[in-house]
């Protein structure tokens, strides 16, 4: 496979992975609706800042000791779990005391640079994504190719797609942001975030 079958053949296999509803689109739309176009910003490039630093390390081959170390994979994946748990948790938290409708709530979503912390730190604490990154990236990058530069080119394309479709639930979310705004409809919309993150972390801990 030459190197432009190689991106076109990686893009249409992580344009599935990026259109998969999963923790990054629960986490985009609710900073949307409840914190402002600003935050959820901060968050979307916070996540594709991470999935470009695990594009990186794969180049580097620097990834692959979560792949051969049960530890390193362990600590990074009971780190990420509590990470997500302590989020998740927060939310319902906040649902159930009605706070998640006061003018508190936008500095509780802590603006642009608060957000992008907390999408950086979802994203490179999962080490599926590492995970991901190991297995399918090396299948991508032809032989004669430079492997780092290559690695950079195609975790830039899944880059690419990730911030077009953040743009999308970005773009819906402030369309819908009248109804979905009402505090009943954003307690709600909490509950249901929180639980679903919650469940994420729960999963993370608990599978191999």
């Amino acid at each position: 496979m030459d190197i432009t079958g190689s991106i076109w053949s990686f893009a249409a296999v992580v344009a599935l992975l990026t259109l998969t509803p999963g923790l990054d689109t629960a986490l985009i739309l609710r900073t949307s609706l409840l914190a402002g176009r600003r935050s959820a910003w901060g968050v979307t490039l916070g996540i594709q800042l991470g999935t470009l630093t695990w594009g990186l390390l794969t180049a580097a081959g620097l990834s692959a000791l979560l792949a051969a170390s049960q530890l390193a994979y362990d600590v990074l994946r009971w780190a990420g779990a509590a990470y997500l748990v302590w989020m998740g948790v927060r939310m319902l938290l906040a649902a159930r005391r009605g706070t998640a409708h006061d003018p508190g709530e936008q500095q509780f979503e802590g603006g642009f640079g608060k957000g992008f912390a907390r999408g950086l730190l979802t994203n490179l604490l999962n080490p599926k994504v590492g995970a991901f990154y190991v297995a399918m990236l090396p299948q991508f990058i032809p032989a004669a190719a430079p492997h780092a530069a290559m690695g950079l080119v195609l975790a830039s394309v899944h880059v690419a797609e990730g911030l077009v479709w953040s743009a999308a639930l970005i773009g819906f979310a402030s369309l819908m942001s009248g109804f979905l705004r009402s505090p009943g409809v954003r307690r709600l919309l909490d509950r249901l975030t929180g639980a679903v993150i919650v469940g994420f972390g729960v999963r993370l801990a608990f599978q191999d």
